[in-house]
């Protein structure tokens, strides 16, 4: 694999206002100034109309700056030339798998991305098994996409960004229309590559179950990156949530209100498990 840099992505005050909105006081994204480094998980999460999924496309350059700059690889998403690389070293993953899904077997959608970069043929069925491999999809070559499961619709549409050999995931609410065993699944499988392969993940997601997966959370409102940090710490900051109308993870909320009413938890419980083992250190102490 080639030499990459350390930060995947960054971007330096940046700012976007949508075409006719120019005169707006509120742009979609103002003032960001974020860095993710290359293996990084990151979730972004905020109210609707935040500024997330339009920070998703400044990443992979659907979307071009009106003020500042984003760096992928170090390179410009301004740089015409380089705005095919850019979008190969950042996939993007959408809501909704099936917008993603354009040939008839599963194999022909893995490797549809790189007939396009007029790749080798041997090379690219060697890709395709290998993604296929990797997220379990090799009984699932030769079925019909639109036949499969919300999870396994999910992983091919991973499998197709993968086989692009991309530095950078980018995920605009994947599992929002997944049961929960396709949700497990799918975000499973990412957070898999994301330790084993390095792949940096930007991932926004309206569940905070989900955002404590991740090394890092950061939040944004009106367009503007206001709070970032461990998933412990941010998401366990119940005041500034709550005044945003989002809300911490399950057992963050109950912990919360557990100490109201006397129980000594520790501020940084993210899920059961640490609440359960916090109720019961604190039972055998007293």
């Amino acid at each position: 694999m080639k030499n990459r840099p350390e930060i995947a992505i960054e971007t330096r005050k940046l700012a976007y206002h949508y075409p006719g909105e120019e005169n707006i006081s509120s742009p979609a994204v103002y003032g960001i100034n974020l860095s993710v480094k290359r293996g990084e998980y990151v979730s972004l999460i905020g109210p609707n109309g935040s500024g997330k999924t339009t920070l998703l496309k400044l990443f992979n350059a659907l979307l071009a700056p009106t003020d500042g700059e984003v760096l992928v690889e170090g390179i410009s998403t301004t740089e015409e030339e380089s705005q095919t690389e850019i979008r190969r070293n950042c996939g993007m993953i959408f809501q909704n798998p099936d917008n993603q899904l354009v040939a008839t077997t599963v194999e022909e959608d893995i490797a549809f991305g790189l007939e396009n970069l007029e790749l080798p043929s041997p090379e690219i069925r060697k890709r395709v098994n290998r993604v296929a491999g990797e997220l379990g999809l090799e009984h699932l070559l030769k079925h019909p996409p639109h036949l499969l499961s919300g999870g396994e619709k999910g992983r091919v549409a991973i499998a197709g960004i993968l086989a692009m050999q991309p530095s950078c995931i980018l995920m605009d609410e994947p599992t929002a229309m997944l049961d929960s065993k396709s949700r497990q699944d799918v975000l499973g499988a990412v957070r898999r590559l994301n330790r084993e392969q390095g792949l940096a993940v930007v991932h926004v997601t309206h569940f905070p179950e989900e955002a404590a997966r991740a090394d890092r959370v950061v939040i944004l409102h009106q367009g503007r990156l206001i709070e970032q940090g461990p998933p412990a710490l941010v998401l366990n900051n119940l005041q500034l949530l709550h005044q945003l109308g989002l809300q911490g993870t399950a057992s963050s909320e109950l912990a919360a209100l557990l100490r109201t009413d006397g129980f000594s938890i520790p501020q940084e419980i993210l899920n059961c498990q640490e609440l359960v083992q916090s109720l019961c250190s604190s039972e055998l102490k007293n």
